[in-house]
């Protein structure tokens, strides 16, 4: 019989190629690679000394590219506020498996959206299934019908035109976009405590220096201190001259909103100063007490604010996504350009436009039966935050907000935030938000959020009636 082999024993090579094929299957399972070493077995005629195949392992763990890390992203301290308090909750079950854990912190709607709305979705989405009904891509800045519709609906009165609206998937990814459009070279100024969205997008962008570890705040940006002191507006004769100042109204996580007058003070000290307001509107339909509901009821907005609102806490709209923001026409960069021309080409260029279908939804929720219905979701949620502030103005906490918005303010004074939320989390199975993770004007206080079904709401009352009352 013929020999298959070099310098051994007949069964040599099949020896060999076993061994090769188990170790190419250890390799294989952990992700390695073979690599020869350039000699090999050969088959034929005999040599001195048989030539072995090398095999060699990859340290897969210690693999990297030639890339960069983009330096920004090195710059955010920690996790993302709500990721983390995901994160502790979930520690928490898993600690106390029978625990009914009761959420009212990260502020994300609970009640379904009205029917009048839903049968508008299913309706788009039904249609697409039929030649009449079908539509592919649409315009980036919206449905033309549907900014017509926001103008008239929330601008009535106030000089907005279609134009000037801008359809989008909510106010978190237009305030990322944003910070695109004003580039790095931007200096940046945010109320404190604020929606963290603002500082870490702005860090993101490399718009912000470094953080300082004792104040807990980035180098290059202003914190416009909101205090319980100052009515939880800034004061503006302290603040830094920049070129955009983030400004939510009525505020996450304060629940305070500003008076006309206030408002009237900001545009005037923007305007001085060249700057431009990013104005989030997020829960301007839960004003109740006849304060301004869109920035363009001030005198001179139109000149030195956008506007950027969304249908999340308006329709339950948290996980469907449909938002808007206003760039007016008059708004102009130093060199004239006009604002809402360089806003349309970053939308163009890295959008593709909402969901037609959810579009569609915001088209109902637009019109006389929506708007109602939208409008009745607002009531019940304000009626839970009532039931909260109640509680804790009871038990002889200092309270703020939960009027006009539908957070409340609950100040621990003395006491860390995140030492209070794992209290609560511990005594009363409640996930609540601790305030510093707004900003360091935040420590003390934990945000309490009406979203939540009025059961639940109930039962947190008892519960922390029963640790703290």
């Amino acid at each position: 019989q013929a020999r298959i082999g070099v310098g051994g024993p007949r069964d040599r090579v099949p020896r060999e190629r076993r061994a090769t094929a188990t170790r190419r299957a250890a390799m294989m399972k952990h992700g390695a690679t073979m690599r020869p070493t350039g000699r090999t077995a050969v088959v034929g005629a005999a040599r001195p000394r048989a030539t072995r195949t090398v095999v060699r392992m990859a340290a897969v763990s210690e693999a990297t590219t030639g890339v960069k890390r983009n330096p920004n992203l090195a710059k955010l301290g920690a996790g993302y506020l709500f990721p983390e308090i995901g994160r502790r909750r979930r520690e928490h079950q898993e600690k106390n498996p029978d625990a009914k854990i009761i959420s009212l912190g990260i502020g994300d709607t609970t009640e379904p959206i009205p029917k009048v709305i839903t049968d508008a979705l299913q309706g788009a989405a039904a249609g697409l299934n039929t030649k009449e009904g079908y539509s592919g891509y649409g315009a980036e800045q919206g449905m033309g019908g549907l900014r017509d519709k926001l103008a008239s609906r929330f601008y009535d009165g106030l000089g907005i035109g279609s134009d000037e609206v801008f359809v989008s998937d909510g106010s978190k990814c237009d305030i990322s976009r944003m910070l695109m459009l004003f580039g790095s070279d931007t200096s940046i100024a945010v109320q404190d405590p604020a929606y963290p969205a603002y500082v870490d997008s702005s860090v993101i962008m490399g718009a912000t220096g470094v953080l300082n570890e004792e104040t807990s705040q980035y180098n290059n940006i202003t914190y416009m201190n909101c205090l319980k002191e100052n009515g939880f507006f800034p004061d503006l004769s302290k603040a830094n001259k920049t070129d955009l100042i983030f400004f939510c109204n009525p505020n996450n996580p304060t629940g305070a909103c500003a008076t006309r007058e206030q408002l009237q003070s900001l545009v005037d000290f923007a305007k001085a100063n060249g700057s431009i307001i990013v104005y989030d509107a997020a829960y301007a339909i839960y004003i109740e007490d006849g304060s301004p509901k869109s920035i363009y009821e001030i005198e001179g907005a139109d000149e030195c604010c956008i506007e950027t609102c969304s249908f999340s806490k308006y329709a339950g709209f948290t996980g469907v996504r449909l938002g808007w923001t206003v760039v007016p026409n008059k708004l102009k960069f130093s060199d004239g350009t006009p604002v809402n021309k360089d806003w349309n080409r970053i939308m163009t260029t890295c959008f593709n436009g909402a969901s037609n279908i959810v579009q569609a939804g915001g088209l109902a929720c637009v019109t006389d039966a929506g708007f109602d219905a939208m409008m009745g979701l607002v009531t019940y949620y304000k009626e839970n935050c009532k039931l909260i502030r109640e509680c804790f103005v009871e038990m002889g906490f200092e309270v703020y907000g939960g009027v006009n918005a539908p957070y409340v303010w609950v100040g621990f004074e003395g006491r860390p935030s995140w030492d209070v939320f794992a209290e609560i989390l511990e005594k009363c199975d409640l996930v609540t938000t601790p305030g510093s993770g707004f900003g360091p004007s935040g420590e003390g206080f934990v945000r309490v959020s009406a979203f939540g079904n009025r059961s639940d709401v109930e039962e947190a009352i008892r519960r922390l009636k029963k640790v703290y009352g």
